[in-house]
């Protein structure tokens, strides 16, 4: 039998957030959703001047932010890193991995120095992180929320965005992975896949009108998404809404794999 609840399972407000690649695009979107929802976010990216534009908008709508500077290809820093976030609030219920980058151009071009860092920013560093952060939430007895943000090319083939496409594919294993490793700790991961956003990974397909326009003939809702979509299936991973939800990727695409 259910029991009368005093809140919405939705409520995350108290709840210490972490979010990567917070300066800009999809990160910031998020970031800022969470402190209107209540969040004490802590806000992390490389440069300083994004950070600053981030906790404006952030001190409109919610708590203030924490601004962490850090650069995440440091793979070998990120156990470090994941102890300065815990200690800005004593404690991290929320893990969301947002920082990433583009790299579009043929497959026989790539560099292995470019592969390399797709694999550190993209694949890398957001594993390497949630497990350090996981680590000390299983320590601690923390029933925290990791949230992976992957994307709709792990799902369908795409020419000349491989070792992103490879990147994200991977996110996807992690998150398999490591729902399965933290399930009896009452951590949950899952992963939102974004379709096609006006961010700056697509602004350069985007401005292409040939190419625009084949990306937006796939897309039912016909629109580009907003940095709010993501933020809203972000939110709901987050709450206990979602307590019992471990494991999955949802598609935030506008209608694309069902077209």
């Amino acid at each position: 039998m259910t029991q009368a609840r005093n809140e919405s399972p939705f409520n995350i407000s108290g709840k210490v957030a972490v979010v990567t690649g917070a300066g800009r695009g999809l990160g910031q979107g998020i970031a800022v959703a969470f402190a209107a929802a209540g969040a004490q976010v802590l806000t992390v990216s490389r440069t300083q001047s994004e950070l600053a534009e981030t906790s404006k908008l952030i001190a409109a709508v919610g708590p203030p932010a924490v601004e962490v500077v850090a650069d995440l290809t440091d793979l070998d820093g990120l156990k470090s890193l994941a102890g300065r976030l815990w200690e800005c609030h004593g404690r991290i219920d929320i893990a969301i991995q947002s920082a990433g980058r583009q790299l579009r151009k043929a497959s026989a071009d790539v560099t292995p120095s470019e592969m390399r860092d797709m694999l550190d920013l993209n694949l890398a560093a957001p594993f390497l992180l949630s497990a350090a952060i996981g680590g000390r939430m299983i320590s601690e007895e923390v029933s925290g929320r990791h949230i992976f943000i992957g994307s709709l090319a792990s799902r369908i083939g795409l020419p000349n965005v491989v070792p992103y496409a490879a990147t994200k594919s991977g996110i996807v294993g992690v998150v398999h992975g490591l729902s399965r490793e933290w399930a009896p700790n009452g951590i949950t991961v899952n992963a939102v896949l974004p379709g096609y956003f006006d961010t700056s990974l697509t602004r350069d397909l985007l401005s292409d009108p040939v190419r625009s326009q084949w990306v937006m003939s796939r897309i039912p809702m016909g629109r580009l998404g907003d940095p709010d979509d993501v933020a809203s299936a972000c939110l709901f991973f987050a709450s206990d809404a979602a307590k019992y939800v471990t494991g999955e990727s949802l598609a935030v695409d506008g209608g694309w794999l069902a077209s």
